[in-house]
Formats: structure tokens, C-alpha cells, sequence
């Protein structure tokens, strides 16, 4: 009898995740033999959840909000960008039944920016808009593609300041809040929180997009976030939003569990195509 391995997405909410169909298409696409589920787990349950699963022969873990810095503390070993970012959003159980935890948002990002959407990164100024686990886990690859500087606006001041501390050695960036943006212009403006599902924005100040600017929402839904509109009303070239880059660093997590790279443009269409005839 053919065992078939077991993971799945952990979050809350969860019910809109696209994650369980993404894996899907990529184990027909690879000819994988796994099943991969989404299940609804706020942050009290988490610990018990992921030991059960774990202990069950689960093989591996998607985390998303609010579970991405537990997943961190639970996670015997980290990769270097999951230390950096100190959030894990993909868990694996390694041979030695021992628990790697890896953070693939950034590599999911660049890759989406870059590959998918031919965005030049280079001597550009970034405007992230938050400071929690998921702008963490982004700064690093953003700077590691040479980007001038990355100021971070978070309504409260002072865990911009921290996190801007935090990344201080890796290159040139601030922490603020919004009050202070007036005046200044970006190349590409990140949004990392989660208000624009919910119809709303954090207070941006007028021409704060630079020409031929770029705007990009880590949030996605099948209408246009508030966010993104944001920006096609005040002349983004590109207004773009998350899904490109849930796709990636699903394929990400799914190389790190399987050993095998999906395409991920076949799976970036069909989702596209699907949520324009919604």
C-alpha cells in the first residue's frame, strides 16, 4: 500500500487560502503523491496542533498569520533567513525527526517582482508599510538585490524604529511613521499589513509614488485590494498584488519538502484566469 505523505497550512482565518489548491496542481504537475489541507488554528492552539500533526507522520507546514513567529520558536533549526527574519512560514520534518524551520515570503517575493513581472530592484527606494513578521521576512532580499533604501512606516512608531534597528547592518533603511512620509518619493511601495482586505489604508501622503513608481500588496483576493487601487489611482505603472508571490514561495516550501521545483507560471495563469471570470 502506497503511504501518502501529509502537510498542510496552518493559519486564522485560513477558509480563503488558496495554499491546499497550489499544492495540488504542483504535485499533478510533478507527479507527487501527497495530500495538503488547510485548517483553521488560532495562536493558543498552535503549539498542540503542530506537535499532534507532527507525531501523526505529518511530513511538513505552511504557517501564515498570526502563527509565523511561533513557528519560529517552535522549530528545532532555522535557515539563515528564517533566523533573519525570526518568522518560519515553512516547517519540515527532517530525517532525523528533527524540525527545520525556513521563512520562503522573501524568495517568494523577489522572484514574483523580478521573474514574473520584470520589476528592476536596483538603486531603488522601497516604502514598506508595517512592521511585523512579514515585512521580517522580505528586508533582507530586498537588500541583497541592491535596492538604495528601505524606509519602514508602521502606526506605531516605535516597532518600526526597532525593526529598522534590527536590520541596521544589512543596508541603508529607517523606521518612521506615517506623518513623517510627506514630502519623500518611492520606486516601489510594499504593503505588508493586512488593511486593505478590510477596505482600508494606512494614511499615504500625496505624490508619494514616483514616476513610473510600482505598488505591490502582499495581501490578494479575487477583486483588486483597496491597496491596489491605491495605486492605480495615483499612476502606478505596475499595481500588483500577493498572488504571484503566494505561488512562489509555495513552490519554494514544496522544493524544500519534496526536492522538486515546480513551474509556477502554469499555476500563476490558471489562478489569474480563474479569479478575472469570478
Amino acid at each position: 500500500m502506497t503511504v501518502i505523505d501529509h502537510y498542510a497550512v496552518l493559519g486564522h482565518p485560513i477558509k480563503h487560502s488558496k495554499s491546499p489548491r497550489i499544492h495540488k496542481l504542483f504535485a499533478e504537475q510533478t507527479e507527487q503523491s501527497l495530500v495538503y489541507e488547510a485548517q483553521e488554528v488560532p495562536a493558543e492552539q498552535f503549539l498542540s496542533v503542530v506537535e499532534t500533526f507532527f507525531a501523526k507522520g505529518g511530513k511538513g507546514l505552511n504557517c501564515t498569520i498570526p502563527l509565523k513567529e511561533l513557528a519560529w520558536v517552535f522549530a528545532e533549526h532555522k535557515t539563515e533567513r528564517a533566523q533573519l527574519a525570526k518568522a518560519v512560514n515553512t516547517l519540515a520534518l527532517q530525517a532525523d525527526g528533527s524540525i527545520l524551520g525556513d521563512n520562503t515570503d522573501g524568495v517568494g517575493l523577489i522572484t514574483d517582482l523580478m521573474s514574473n513581472h520584470d520589476i528592476k530592484l536596483a538603486d531603488r527606494k522601497v516604502l514598506i508599510l508595517g512592521a511585523g513578521g512579514a515585512t521580517r521576512g522580505i528586508i533582507r532580499l530586498l537588500f541583497e538585490q541592491s535596492v538604495k533604501s528601505i524606509v519602514i512606516a508602521n502606526r506605531t512608531l516605535e516597532k518600526a524604529i526597532d525593526l529598522a534597528a534590527e536590520f541596521v547592518s544589512v543596508g541603508n533603511m529607517i523606521g518612521c511613521g506615517f506623518e513623517v512620509l510627506a514630502g519623500q518619493q518611492f520606486d516601489l511601495i510594499i504593503n505588508a499589513t493586512a488593511t486593505s482586505l478590510t477596505g482600508q489604508l494606512p494614511p499615504l501622503p500625496a505624490n508619494i509614488l514616483a514616476e513610473k513608481g510600482v505598488c505591490y500588496d502582499l495581501a490578494y483576493s479575487n477583486e483588486p485590494t483597496t491597496f491596489v487601487r491605491w495605486g492605480q489611482d495615483n499612476n502606478a505603472v505596475k499595481s500588483l498584488d500577493g498572488l504571484g508571490m503566494l505561488v512562489e514561495q509555495a513552490a519554494e516550501a514544496f522544493f524544500i519538502w519534496r526536492g522538486v521545483r515546480p513551474r509556477t507560471e502554469p499555476v500563476i495563469k490558471l489562478l489569474n484566469d480563474e479569479r478575472i471570470s469570478h
